[in-house]
C-alpha cells in the first residue's frame, strides 16, 4: 500500500487550512542554475520543492524567497517562506521547528543549509514583507592575478585599488535614484520605465588579513551594499563600475553622469557572480532578522 501524498496547494485553499514557514537558509551558488525554480535545471528552489515533498510526503510546495539570486550568487541570510497542511502535525503537540530544521538538513547533505525554521503568520510573505536586503561582494586585490581557486568566493582584480575614491563614489549611490544605466531591464519592459530604488549603505573595507596573504595589507576589498530591494545584476553592475574607478580606469564622476544620462554604453561589464552573497534579510515585524 502506497503512502498517501498532499495534493498540491492552492489559491482555494483556506488558511485555517494551512501553516506558513519561515525558513532561514545559505547556499554555494556555484552548485545551483539560480534561485528560482526552473525544471529543466538544478536551482534552489526546485531543490528544497524536492526536499520538502520527500522529507514530509506532500506534493511538491509553492516556495516564495526574499530575493532571486542568479546562478553562481550565494547566500547566508536568505528568506523564504512555504505553507504546509496542518494535518501534517499532531494534534497532541505543536509543530517542532528543531525537528523540521534536523530532518530538511539530513535530506540536504549540506547542498543548502536550513539555519532556522519555524511557524509564522499568514500576513508574513517573504518578499513583500521584507523591508531590506543586504548584499556582500568580495574582490581580491592581486598583482599577478591570483590563482583560480579563489574565482569561488571573489573576483580577483589586477591592484592597487584607491578604496578612498572607491567610497566616495559609493556615497553618491545612497539615496533614491533610477539606475536604469546599472541593471539589467527585465524581458519585454518598457525601457522608457524607471528603475527606481532606494539606497541605504553602501561602502567598501579592506578585510583583516588572517592568513597572512601578503606582507603589507589585506588584498581582500568588502563592498557592502544595503537597500530596500535590487534590480536585476544592480549590485554586479555597481561593483565593475566602482572596481574600474579604484583601478583609474574611468573618472569618479561616472555614476553621477549615468545616474543623469541613464545610459550603460561603454561601461564596464556586470562583475562575476561568484563573488556576491546575499546576506541579510530584515523584516520590521520581526525582530530577528536573517543576518
Amino acid at each position: 500500500m502506497t503512502t498517501p501524498r498532499w495534493r498540491a496547494l492552492s489559491s482555494s485553499d483556506s488558511p485555517q487550512d494551512v501553516q506558513r514557514w519561515r525558513l532561514d537558509i545559505a547556499y554555494d551558488g556555484n552548485a545551483f542554475s539560480g534561485f528560482a525554480y526552473q525544471p529543466e535545471f538544478t536551482t534552489v528552489v526546485g531543490v528544497l520543492r524536492e526536499t520538502l515533498a520527500s522529507t514530509l510526503q506532500i506534493d511538491q510546495p509553492m516556495i516564495v524567497g526574499a530575493g532571486r539570486t542568479d546562478s553562481g550568487v550565494h547566500a547566508f541570510g536568505q528568506v523564504v517562506h512555504v505553507d504546509l497542511p496542518l494535518t501534517l502535525f499532531s494534534k497532541e503537540r505543536d509543530p517542532d521547528p528543531e525537528r523540521l530544521m534536523r530532518s530538511l538538513n539530513q535530506q540536504l547533505r549540506g547542498r543548502i543549509k536550513v539555519l532556522a525554521a519555524r511557524p509564522v503568520g499568514q500576513d508574513f510573505h517573504a518578499r513583500f514583507s521584507a523591508t531590506w536586503r543586504e548584499y556582500r561582494y568580495l574582490v581580491l586585490e592581486t598583482s599577478p592575478p591570483a590563482l583560480g581557486l579563489t574565482d569561488v568566493w571573489s573576483w580577483s582584480v589586477q591592484g592597487p585599488l584607491d578604496i578612498d575614491a572607491m567610497n566616495r563614489v559609493s556615497d553618491e549611490i545612497l539615496g533614491l535614484h533610477d539606475f536604469r544605466a546599472f541593471c539589467r531591464r527585465p524581458t519585454n519592459s518598457d525601457a522608457d520605465e524607471p528603475l527606481l530604488r532606494r539606497v541605504t549603505d553602501a561602502r567598501w573595507e579592506r578585510l583583516a588579513d588572517e592568513w597572512a596573504l601578503t606582507p603589507d595589507q589585506s588584498p581582500t576589498l568588502k563592498f557592502t551594499i544595503r537597500a530596500e530591494s535590487f534590480c536585476h545584476n544592480m549590485v554586479r553592475c555597481l561593483t565593475s563600475v566602482l572596481v574600474a574607478i579604484g583601478q583609474g580606469k574611468i573618472p569618479e564622476t561616472t555614476v553621477a553622469e549615468r545616474f543623469e544620462s541613464l545610459s550603460r554604453d561603454h561601461l564596464p561589464s556586470p562583475a562575476p557572480a561568484s563573488g556576491l552573497a546575499l546576506v541579510a534579510v530584515n523584516y520590521d515585524s520581526d525582530p530577528q532578522s536573517s543576518r
